[in-house]
């Protein structure tokens, strides 16, 4: 407790009086924030990309979060910031556009083959199922859908537009709006999430899994793989699948036609 008060009385000092040692503290206190959410995108790209080039783009988000935060707003800022940090680390990798053509080609089409396959069957296709509709072998897709996986870091953290207004929701929006909303936006916001959830329910058991222990519970890729006694590849591979089941939700609930 009495490091709560001290840790509010640096956040008085600095928004009131704009004392920039109190924010520099601030800094130091939160910074162990940039360096949770930077290892678990990390756990998504590439060796190439410096884990320490993506603390160091987390650490602006932390600064911007500490800049633009609301005191008087009911909400966490550890939650604030984890937001503010991951998207500064997304905007600055999508920059440096790191993904091949060829990848985001095949993202490409291999989604579009799970979405025609999941609306023939009504149920998420096999890993065969769709390699088969590929016309390629089980390893290429495997590779396929691992390499994909680091070009989706942030396909459940997306928002997706819900209602006439432009109001968003995903599945990592924790934050709450400081304006009143409009009985039919709450509603159009709620019915999105219901969707949501009811999506990940569908998911294959193991999917689902991992989208709970990734996305809730905070568990690495690795650690994913030792629960379910599978590779960590191959919980990149699920967490692949699992994001295209749930974006094809989505789409049908925006009433967006699925290219075939």
């Amino acid at each position: 407790m009495e490091q709560d008060s001290e840790i509010l009385k640096l956040w008085k000092d600095y928004k009131v009086n704009k004392n920039q040692e109190a924010r520099e503290k601030l800094i130091l206190q939160y910074s162990p924030l940039v360096k949770y959410v930077a290892g678990k995108l990390g756990s998504f790209l590439p060796h190439s990309v410096d884990q320490a080039d993506l603390i160091s783009y987390g650490i602006l988000g932390l600064i911007d979060a500490i800049e633009k935060f609301d005191l008087s707003r009911e909400v966490k800022f550890e939650t604030y910031a984890i937001t503010r940090i991951r998207g500064a680390i997304i905007d600055e990798l999508r920059s440096l556009d790191w993904v091949p053509r060829s990848v985001r080609s095949r993202a490409r089409e291999l989604e579009n083959a799970y979405m025609s396959l999941e609306n023939e069957f009504k149920r998420a296709p096999t890993d065969t199922e769709l390699a088969s509709r590929m016309n390629i072998s089980l390893e290429e897709l495997q590779q396929s859908l691992a390499d994909i996986n680091r070009t989706a870091i942030v396909a459940l953290d997306e928002p997706w537009v819900v209602g006439d207004k432009g109001d968003t929701i995903s599945l990592m929006d924790t934050i709450e709006s400081d304006k009143a909303e409009e009985p039919l936006a709450v509603f159009e916001y709620e019915e999105t999430k219901i969707s949501l959830e009811k999506a990940i329910k569908e998911l294959p058991e193991k999917e689902k899994m991992v989208i709970v222990l990734y996305y809730f519970e905070g568990l690495t890729l690795k650690e994913i793989g030792s629960i379910l006694n599978v590779t960590e590849s191959r919980v990149s591979q699920m967490h692949t699948k699992a994001v295209f089941h749930l974006k094809n939700k989505m789409r049908k609930l925006e009433g967006l036609e699925v290219k075939t």
